[in-house]
């Protein structure tokens, strides 16, 4: 069996936090209810700067870069889809008229590797 105090402990706390808190609700409601808007408003003011630093580090933008890439892939196999079931159910189909669609430019660079350079072994 489990060790229970721990539980216990936190179980007695909450009750006399319950306990404290209706009492000074019921000494000074207004007092009470302002307090908590403040802390409130402290919380969400934390909340909001965290959230701006943790969306100012790189992995956020590569996992955008993820989700639009997953999109477009998704896209794409919907398309294909939906293109192969028209085809297959209009026998008139004709090859030659393809729709052009605009291509977006990639970000990406080819870097130059040394695959085909010899190393020169007698300069250790």
């Amino acid at each position: 069996m489990k060790n229970r105090i721990p539980i216990t402990v936190v179980g007695i706390l909450l009750i006399f936090a319950g306990i404290g808190a209706a009492s000074i609700f019921k000494s000074n409601p207004a007092g009470f209810i302002q307090r908590i808007a403040v802390l409130a408003m402290i919380g969400l003011a934390i909340f909001f700067i965290f959230r701006r630093i943790s969306n100012a580090s790189p992995g956020n933008s590569e996992q955008k870069a993820f989700l639009k890439a997953a999109r477009k892939s998704k896209k794409r196999a919907i398309q294909k889809s939906s293109d192969a079931s028209s085809r297959s159910a209009s026998p008139l189909f004709s090859p030659g008229k393809k729709k052009s669609k605009k291509k977006t430019q990639s970000h990406l660079t080819v870097i130059d590797g040394k695959k085909g350079k010899k190393k020169n072994r007698a300069s250790f």
